[in-house]
């Protein structure tokens, strides 16, 4: 793993545990609840990638990963205690974690060298599947399959990364445009209700 992705894996770790923790609040679990959602938030999706590329999961081979988490739940419990907090500000993290974990899962896929369809499914996965455990966990539809684009803004942002790779475009500001273009993309989804046809039968 490049120290580029390595330093985007740890912030996406960081903010996902925050919203984990922040979703989680509405339920009003107590702290050890509040952490094992903030877990599976921050390393769900990366766990998942990583067992399919048959690699040794990240937070396994690093426990900073577990301590960045365990970090970040906790002071966003203390946080909110202190803070009167909108009610879905959970949204902004969370969109936030998309963006930073597609781009990471994206770059480590390319680094193991699989094709690049495959490489844009990995970056979704990592991108995706930590906040779908969390929803889970809170007895909550998952966010993908809300209706406001979620996980297709994390394909097109992997597929724009890999086609500016293979162009030859510098990988760490391909990563950044990749990353911003994700986030700003889920943000305006959210603002105005932005998703694609549901299904309807006659």
């Amino acid at each position: 793993m490049s120290s580029a992705t390595y330093w985007i894996t740890q912030l996406a770790v960081a903010v996902s545990a925050a919203a984990g923790v922040l979703e989680a609040g509405k339920k009003r679990f107590d702290l050890f609840g509040m952490i094992l959602i903030a877990f599976a938030a921050a390393l769900g999706g990366g766990s998942l990638r990583d067992l399919l590329l048959d690699r040794t999961v990240f937070w396994v081979a690093d426990q900073n990963y577990l301590l960045v988490a365990l970090g970040a739940g906790l002071a966003t419990f203390f946080a909110a205690r202190w803070v009167r907090l909108p009610a879905n500000v959970f949204l902004i993290p969370d969109a936030a974690g998309l963006a930073l974990f597609t781009v990471a899962g994206t770059n480590v896929a390319l680094a193991m060298h699989v094709p690049w369809l495959v490489a844009s499914f990995m970056g979704v996965i990592t991108g995706v599947m930590g906040g779908v455990l969390r929803d889970v966990l809170c007895n909550e539809e998952p966010l993908v399959f809300r209706g406001t684009l979620y996980a297709t803004v994390a394909w097109l942002g992997s597929l724009l990364l890999i086609l500016a790779i293979y162009s030859g475009a510098v990988p760490g500001v391909s990563a950044i445009a990749a990353g911003i273009l994700i986030f700003a993309v889920r943000l305006i989804a959210i603002r105005w209700d932005i998703g694609l046809p549901k299904f309807r039968s006659r």
